[in-house]
Parts: structure tokens; sequence; C-alpha cells
């Protein structure tokens, strides 16, 4: 079983996106996911009720899940920029970074992940106040594990300043320099967006990847319902990423020891129903793990024959 080289976890998020915005069915749909013995780790994010709050956190503690925050809805939602050439603005993501950290720390999440503001005509100056954003936020969170999230850099994705891998990686280096909290965050959704491929991409990140996702983007047709960096199921129609290129990934990760025996790495799907084809959470999460299962059974038959 894969859960025996990893903390096997779902974005919640991402796969109930009416929950995006911190309101919605948090409490019922976290339950649903708590509940499924399948998943032995859960990504969320804000929940802008205290009384929610309160409930997740017991849920999760009662489930023995290990659990993590993933700042980027907050960022994104309300078009917040970690880079942002304005003093002002770039404050303003920060502070809503830090309350992010404080939330985490009160549901009692183990790390917290963020992503960069969108990309620049000047790279260099617009890195330089990304690495003071995140020195900020890592001197804020002390202890607590920092990942920063790597995005494609198109017009029709997110268009985020980080980005390439090389890049993100010497982002990760210098940060830890100062803060050895800090580490990189890769998804495999993201990899064709960025023109990446999954094992050249996982070896460059090998000393500084400390989260992973699982996903696919649609990137050839723009009248496609999941046409950038939209999340629908592995293997859809149109899209970049199914078994085949899942089993690469999982190569990868075993490659650089990110999957290993007992490891407690997370390894997450970040799968969305795409809506306007009458997708539904439930079916986009059965997906996920008929895929991995198929993916994982690749592997498994790889090495009885070597």
């Amino acid at each position: 079983m894969i859960q025996n080289h990893c903390r096997l976890g779902i974005v919640h998020f991402m796969a109930y996106p009416e929950c995006i915005r911190g309101e919605g069915p948090i409490v019922e749909t976290i339950t649903a996911l708590a509940e499924d013995s399948y998943f032995t780790g859960l990504e969320i994010s804000w929940i802008k009720d205290d009384n929610s709050r309160s409930e997740v956190r017991s849920i999760l503690q009662q489930a023995g899940i290990k659990y993590t925050y993933g700042a980027q809805p907050t960022l994104l939602t309300q078009g917040l920029d970690l880079n942002h050439s304005d003093a002002g603005e770039r404050a303003k993501a920060v502070r809503q970074v830090r309350e992010c950290i404080n939330e985490a720390g009160e549901v009692g999440a183990s790390a917290l992940a963020v992503l960069s503001g969108k990309t620049s005509e000047d790279i260099p100056a617009a890195t330089d106040r990304f690495l003071e954003s995140m020195y900020e936020i890592c001197e804020y969170a002390r202890a607590m594990p920092i990942s920063i999230e790597a995005f494609d850099r198109v017009p029709f994705g997110k268009n985020c300043l980080i980005g390439p891998t090389t890049e993100a990686v010497a982002v990760c280096a210098k940060i830890r320099k100062r803060y050895p909290n800090c580490g990189l965050m890769l998804d495999l959704s993201h990899l064709p967006l960025l023109g990446e491929r999954p094992k050249e991409t996982l070896r460059v990140a090998k000393e500084y990847l400390v989260h992973a996702h699982m996903g696919n983007c649609a990137m050839r047709d723009p009248a496609h319902p999941a046409y950038g960096d939209e999340h629908p199921y592995l293997g859809i129609e149109g899209g970049e990423n199914g078994i085949p290129e899942l089993t690469d990934y999982l190569e990868g990760l075993i490659e650089i020891g990110y999957l290993s025996p007992g490891g407690e790495n997370i390894l997450s799907f970040e799968v969305k129903p795409i809506k306007s084809l009458g997708h539904t959470s439930a079916l986009a999460i059965a997906n996920s793990k008929r895929a991995l299962q198929s993916a994982w059974g690749n592997i498994r038959r790889e090495l009885q024959c070597s």
C-alpha cells in the first residue's frame, strides 16, 4: 500500500471548492474526509467561523489525521500578492499570512503553505520583494514549517512569480540560510504548465521538497472547461496527466527518497470537480483513488520484474 510509504492526503478546499472562501459546509465535508480511512493526511484552509474551527480541530484530532494549512486560498481569492510592487499591498498580504499562521496554530495544523504573487517584467526585483515577505513570515511562524508552492507562469493559469522549479529552489535556498523551517511544495498539475517533466523536476527539488501534490491540468485547448490551472480529475479527456504521468511522478518521488517504507512525507490529491461538466466531489475523489491504485500497481509490477 502506498499509505505505508507516506501520509496520503487530499486538499479539502479543492475537492470541495464551495469551501474555498472559508465558508460553506466546511465541517460536514471535512468530517466526510476524516471518516475515510483511505486518507492519513488532509489539507485545510481558513475557516471564518470560530465554532467551526473548534469543531474541525476536534474532528481531525479524533480521526488521527496529520493535517496542514493552506494559505493559498486566502491570498488568491482576495487578490493579495506577497511580491507586490506597492509596499502597502505587500504588507496586506503578509498580514493575511500571519493571520493564517495564527489560525493554523489554533486548529492544530502541523505546517502552512503559501504561494508567490504575480510574475513581473522585473523578476529579480519581484523575487527580492518575495524574499522579504518570506523572511517576515518565517520569523513570525517560528518553528511552524512553511512551504512555498510552485505554480505556473502562464497567463491562462495563475501566472505566478514562483514559478519554474530551478528558481523556486534558489529562493528556498536563500530563505533556508536564515530559516530552516522553509521548504518547497511541488504539484504534478503544474508541471505541464511549466514545461517541466516529473523526474527531472524532482531531482532538482530533492533537497528542498517537503510537500507534494498529485493532479491534472488542461492546456492545449482554450475552449476546454478545465483550461489552465483548474485541477480536473486525472485522465480527463484533453488533459495532460493520467496514469502514465502519475506513475512517472511516483517513480521520481521514490527515486529521490520522498516516498519510502514507513515514510511520513505528505502526498496529496489536489483535484476539483468541474461543475460545468457535471462533475461531483465524490466522483473526483473516487477517480483519484483508482488512478493512484493503478499507478502504484504499475510500480509494484516493475519492481517485481527488476
